[in-house]
């Protein structure tokens, strides 16, 4: 009778009226008496929290109002997003704290200097708690969650002595984008009397949905790479702080109930101490009571993970810090049917303002443990690298430099000090060159985040992984790297690098009216130079053999030459636009006094006129979103390349003439249509370039758009009986997730231009096995015979993966289908693979047909 009872009372609280009035009262507790000097949400907004989606406007406007009225609030602008929406931060504690600020960094800074820090006093520090919500723009329970807590903080009577000792950091809404994305969608397809029928509209978002930012990143995955400016911004406040508490707020399947960590204690990462472990699990428990309160279910340990270090739960874990992960089942829009009942979109506000609150309790309570512990974490790093035979980690590309700088940017970021090698030095037969090189000392407070960085791992306690199982940074940039002793670290010559690193330079070497001008493709942003100078109307060509010039200068294949066209006029200066084409780009243009050249001439049959690339991105229907952004970003971000976002539904109706390049990211292209399909291979035939990536490919040879073949071969099942409570386990075991893998490069195949080892690393998510051509010519790029680099992969996929094709091209009649296994433009951060996949835009057109028939 007893359980009958408490399951009546949680439909009641679950099932919250869709019509019902709602009142502030319903949020938060009658414990608290409010200041009424504090606007409330409603009295900005005009409605009450819940009733509406908040859109991003809306959470500025009364953040702002919040903090004119409140003297425990100060509010600043830390980024914009690519679409100029600012993003905020709310520093909240008492007011006699805030003229103590510069102090309170300045002790959170020593506290990660062991030898400071055994100076500093962490009995009376505050502690600092950073709560970031809907980092996913479609989990909106945070973002409203967020306008409560704030009022909460601000104006609860109650709380000004606590207030005293804790610092909050309030992040209202960390994807801008995504979240004003999303709540226009649900708020324009809500109905006044709510059905929950999980069909309807509202509750189905168009793609690409709200989840990510405007180039459709999914920005919690971002945290380390920062390759958007939202998460620039944000890390920069978390290093400027060093908070002790980190708070995610996220949402999950509707037929789900309320997560917060710990997660799969087998899944967390090894460098992450087993103190933060315990006091995840003791901050739990301050979760627990308040929902218990109200009568929310929950579940903690059976989901999620810490193992990946650029989720926002799990970065702070690696820095003397305590990152919790909260999962709220969601409504999606304003009321959704459940196995629990219907959720009621004020329903999920309250848990996560609940765990917000509690949050705050937990930073009360534990506040010299958490202050103790960040002390302690940094002691004990600095005691790890005492015992480490590794003392620094050099890395450097000697034919790109830019890519180098990239990687150097990137981890500076992160409060890392970074040192630029000013002599040359070879380490074990590889040659690091000055001012090309960078070396990354261990002895430094950042210890630990720095090996998770450049660590490699291949054994793990756990087969299952939420995210990637392997970011090695300097294989993503496809850099030479290795780890230094303390006697090669001594032999090395450097200089600290100031946090803002300097760009390198482009520049154009030589004389006005020479002959023509050439630059090599190794160099990063070399397409940009390309496609600025055919954007122009110049002659652009590219060689296919080696040629060098009268003082010696080499230009290897897949360099570029600029000359203007037969029979152009005089107009335009030639000159001055290669100038303007280098600026920001690190390459180097040489004039060439005369075409008789070593090698081949500058005549040639063995060099080709370029094309301008014209490009179309097939967008929308199965298209995945995220890989599509990717593409986008790199074009639009990196290379000013412009782009056409095509539907998949318009290709059969668009003219397929304006574009000598159709790019297919990985999906289903189901709604393409027959005739679309039709379309596509016609121009293919009539000599365009496809570049298709992943399942793209099985849709291109299902409906004869060239040829692939994939290795359908599974291992074979076990006849008999497994326990069934390790299905899941077993399922899980073979997904691979994430991780990197050793390729071999034909560094002769136009594919290949740009690169000076055929010895590379790719990175790989998923399955899909491809066969190598029958033509041998066509397989630019294949798994060798030991193609695990980093990261978990199942032994039988292993086993297939090796020899298995990584690039395949494929004849269609005067056109090519170029097709990646793996994903080349992954998150952004993956450098050193870009070129394989600008090489298929600018150069595919040139490819053999005999080599891909």
């Amino acid at each position: 009778m007893l359980m009958k009872k408490v399951y009546i009372l949680l439909l009641i609280l679950i099932s919250f009226s869709a019509k019902a009035q709602i009142s502030l009262d319903y949020y938060l507790s009658n414990e608290y008496t409010y200041n009424p000097a504090i606007p409330t949400p409603e009295d900005v907004l005009g409605y009450q929290v819940g009733e509406w989606h908040v859109s991003h406007d809306q959470v500025v406007m009364y953040m702002k109002e919040l903090a004119a009225a409140s003297d425990r609030v100060t509010i600043e602008e830390y980024a914009r997003s690519y679409e100029r929406r600012p993003l905020l931060l709310l520093t909240i504690t008492a007011p006699t704290n805030f003229a103590k600020i510069p102090e309170i960094k300045s002790q959170r800074t020593r506290l990660r200097d062991a030898r400071q820090a055994r100076n500093v006093n962490t009995d009376n520090m505050p502690a600092v708690m950073y709560m970031g919500y809907s980092v996913h723009g479609n989990e909106p329970s945070g973002v409203n969650a967020s306008l409560l807590a704030a009022y909460h903080f601000a104006a609860a009577n109650e709380i000004a002595n606590d207030l005293e000792n804790v610092i909050i950091l309030l992040d209202p809404a960390l994807n801008p984008d995504g979240i004003n994305r999303f709540a226009s969608w649900v708020n324009s397809h809500k109905s006044y009397n709510m059905t929950g029928d999980p069909y309807g509209r509202e509750l189905n978002e168009a793609w690409p949905r709200g989840r990510t930012n405007h180039y459709w990143f999914d920005l919690n995955r971002d945290w380390l790479p920062v390759q958007h400016p939202e998460s620039r911004g944000r890390i920069a406040k978390i290093q400027e702080w060093k908070p002790n508490l980190v708070l995610d707020y996220h949402e999950m399947g509707t037929g789900s109930t309320f997560f917060f960590q710990p997660g799969i204690p087998s899944r967390n990462h090894p460098l992450t101490p087993q103190k933060n472990f315990e006091l995840t699990e003791k901050i739990a428990q301050f979760h627990a009571r308040q929902l218990d309160k109200i009568g929310s279910l929950y579940f903690t340990q059976e989901s999620f993970d810490d193992f990946y270090y650029g989720k926002g739960s799990t970065y702070p874990d690696v820095q003397g810090a305590v990152g919790i992960l909260f999962e709220q089942a969601s409504s999606r829009g304003h009321l959704q049917e459940s196995p629990y009942g219907p959720v009621t979109f004020p329903f999920t506000i309250r848990n996560q303002l609940t765990a917000s609150l509690s949050s705050f309790e937990a930073a009360v309570s534990m506040r010299q443990e958490m202050n103790a512990y960040m002390k302690d974490f940094y002691a004990e790093a600095e005691s790890e690298y005492t015992s480490d035979v590794n003392k620094a980690y050099i890395f450097g590309g000697r034919d790109d430099k830019v890519k180098t700088y990239h990687l150097a940017e990137m981890i500076v970021q992160h409060d890392i000090d970074v040192y630029r090698l000013q002599q040359d030095i070879t380490i074990n037969n590889v040659e690091f060159q000055a001012d090309k090189a960078f070396i990354v000392p261990l002895n430094q407070p950042q210890y630990r985040l720095i090996k998770g960085m450049f660590e490699v791992r291949t054994e793990f306690q756990d087969s299952l992984f939420y995210d990637v199982s392997a970011w090695t940074l300097p294989m993503a940039f496809n850099l030479d790297y290795m780890a230094l002793n303390s006697r090669i670290m001594n032999l090395a010559e450097v200089e600290e690098m100031d946090k803002s690193i300097a760009f390198p330079s482009g520049e154009v070497i030589g004389e006005e009216n020479a002959y023509a001008y050439a630059f090599e493709w190794h160099e990063y942003y070399a397409p940009k130079v390309a496609y600025k100078l055919l954007d122009k109307g110049y002659m652009v060509r590219v060689t296919h053999e080696d040629f060098n010039v009268g003082d010696g200068e080499t230009f290897r294949r897949g360099s570029i030459l600029v000359s203007k066209k037969h029979g152009a006029s005089d107009n335009g200066d030639l000159y001055a636009d290669l100038q303007e084409a280098v600026k920001g780009t690190g390459v180097k243009i040489y004039a060439i006094d005369s075409g008789y050249t070593g090698g081949v001439n500058l005549g040639s049959p063995s060099i080709d006129v370029l094309d301008k690339p014209e490009i179309a991105l097939l967008v929308d229907g199965g298209v995945a979103s995220n890989e599509a952004g990717e593409v986008w970003h790199l074009l639009d971000q990196r290379f000013d390349i412009p782009v056409t976002l095509l539907p998949l539904d318009m290709v059969a109706r668009a003219d397929l003439n304006r574009y000598n390049v159709i790019i297919m990211p990985t999906g289903n292209y189901t709604d393409m249509g027959k005739i679309g399909a039709e379309k596509l291979k016609t121009w293919t035939n009539n000599g365009g370039t496809v570049i298709a990536r992943g399942a793209a490919m099985n849709w291109l040879s299902q409906n004869e758009i060239g040829k692939f073949s994939f290795n359908q071969h599974t291992d074979e099942k076990v006849v008999g009986q497994k326990s069934y409570s390790l299905m899941q386990k077993d399922l899980g075991a073979q997904v691979t997730g994430g991780a990197i893998f050793n390729v071999k490069l034909d560094l002769t195949h136009p594919i290949g231009y740009g690169y000076t080892n055929e010895e590379m690393f790719t990175f790989r998510s998923g399955n899909q096995i491809m066969e190598l051509s029958e033509n041998a010519y066509a397989n630019p790029m294949v798994y060798t015979d030991s193609p695990l680099a980093a990261g978990y992969v199942y032994p039988g996929n292993l086993e297939r993966m090796k020899n298995s094709g990584g690039i395949r091209v494929s004849t269609v009649g005067r056109g090519k289908v170029i097709g990646f296994v793996d994903n080349p433009n992954f998150r952004a951060f993956w450098f050193g693979t870009n070129k394989l996949f600008m090489n298929s835009i600018f150069f595919g057109q040139t490819i053999s047909p005999l080599s891909a028939r």
